[in-house]
């Protein structure tokens, strides 16, 4: 191949995560020419919607993808070679003939709480107020923390800080680690956004990330050898082992990206490990929690001995 032409969304994370894909292509290929196209996706088109109100009306797409259909369209339309996504937006049961064909090395996976406030989760008074968009986070806060509110809150990353930081009544946000590198947002305090805001790094074993956080993933449609050898080049394999394991724990589980589970999972030696919480759909009860291993060869067995292990 002599050019590759990617889609992506047009956020400014999403772009940020187009420039990382197309220097990892030209440093793994310099004589290849690649290029981006920007598509608009009915999460973006709405960002006046909750998540959760996508699952209303006569073409619902919560869970198949509000921030990655209208890529997959161009995919398989031709009008694009590959697509570029947070992989924690993508869907964890893809359609026939797409394929998750090269990941990136994995930024951090960690949440970051941004308060008004210094001393992070534990110094937040009761009825204090966090904005997530995010049912995991929603529902681990409220494991940890039953005495706080949680508010929804969409836009990009500037955006949810900009309305944290204007709303007198919004205490904190939670947002990916991952991204705010990304960034260039990631500081102990940022002091851009109208008042001076603090940042907090949740542990990743306690408040623990959604199945692929902090993933880059280019994804293909009936993918050509021509195509598969070029993105080989960039694909980092530790992470695609442990995503690999991740995804596969949520559709035994029949999850989705709004189905409130947090995932961890880590190489040590030849062992892959994971350890899950998963809340009901519904209600306040406690999680399932479970921690399983298997050979970091193996990272589909790890996810079904996972699986079992909450049974």
């Amino acid at each position: 191949m002599t050019e590759l032409l990617l889609g992506t969304r047009g956020s400014e994370l999403a772009l940020a995560q187009t420039v990382l894909t197309t220097a990892a292509l030209r440093h793994a290929l310099p004589d290849l020419q690649v290029s981006h196209r920007i598509i608009k996706t009915a999460g973006d088109l709405r960002p006046d919607l909750k998540l959760a109100d996508f699952s209303k009306g006569a073409d619902p797409v919560v869970d198949k993808g509000i921030f990655t259909r209208e890529l997959e369209n161009a995919l398989r339309e031709g009008s694009v070679q590959a697509a570029v996504h947070s992989l924690k937006d993508v869907p964890t049961l893809l359609d026939e003939g797409f394929k998750i064909s090269a990941v990136l090395p994995r930024a951090p996976i960690e949440d970051v709480l941004i308060t008004k406030t210094p001393g992070g989760l534990d110094a937040l008074p009761p009825g204090s107020i966090v904005a997530t968009s995010s049912v995991r986070r929603v529902r681990l806060l409220k494991h940890l923390r039953p005495d706080l509110v949680t508010v929804d809150i969409r836009g990009n990353v500037p955006t949810r800080l900009r309305k944290v930081a204007e709303a007198p009544d919004i205490d904190g946000v939670i947002l990916a680690r991952a991204g705010l590198l990304r960034l260039r947002l990631f500081h102990e305090t940022l002091n851009d956004f109208g008042c001076r805001l603090h940042l907090s790094v949740l542990n990743p074993e306690i408040f623990l990330p959604a199945a692929s956080q902090g993933a880059v993933a280019i994804e293909t449609w009936r993918e050509t050898p021509e195509l598969a050898d070029v993105l080989a080049r960039i694909n980092h394999p530790e992470t695609f082992v442990r995503i690999t394991a991740e995804r596969r724990f949520l559709a035994l589980l029949e999850a989705g990206c709004q189905t409130p589970v947090g995932v961890h999972s880590w190489i040590a030696g030849d062992q892959l490990s994971l350890r899950a919480l998963v809340f009901p759909d519904h209600g306040d009860a406690a999680p399932q929690a479970a921690e399983a291993s298997a050979s970091w060869t193996e990272p589909e067995a790890a996810a079904h001995a996972l699986f079992d292990a909450l049974r």
